[in-house]
């Protein structure tokens, strides 16, 4: 079994934007050696920070070549697209949760940090993890 894990899009914001408790939480996990995102995962951050924290071009350029240079970046495929869908189909969630499910699934990751999904659910062999939830 493999020990990278996924890091949900919440936990990079929360990286990036936050100044509290929730922000060294993000922190440690991202500073993992073993760490594994997707590119809708950048794509999301990414949406974020031009919103809610006014990054520029030049920091949104910088945080995709930080992403590219110092973890595992999955790319979507059509693979992980069909899996999805049946990961939807089988366990009635979200497009998007289905998505993360896939690529962590097929980047072989026993767990993945999500504030967006159910803490301690098991699917697909994955464990979802809120490292939020008693705060």
């Amino acid at each position: 079994m493999s020990d990278s894990y996924f890091v949900d899009s919440n936990i990079w914001l929360y990286a990036f934007m936050e100044s509290s408790a929730k922000t060294a939480k993000a922190l440690d996990l991202i500073n993992a050696q073993n760490v594994v995102l997707s590119t809708q995962v950048i794509h999301e951050v990414c949406v974020n920070l031009l919103k809610k924290a006014q990054y520029t071009e030049d920091e949104i350029t910088q945080t995709i070549q930080n992403f590219y240079a110092n973890y595992e970046v999955s790319i979507i495929n059509q693979s992980i697209i069909l899996q999805a869908s049946a990961i939807r189909e089988k366990h009635f969630i979200s497009y998007w949760d289905s998505l993360i499910i896939a690529t962590a699934r097929t980047k072989n990751c026993p767990v993945i940090y999500s504030e967006d999904m159910q803490h301690n659910q098991i699917i697909e062999n994955l464990k979802i993890i809120n490292p939020y939830k008693d705060e």
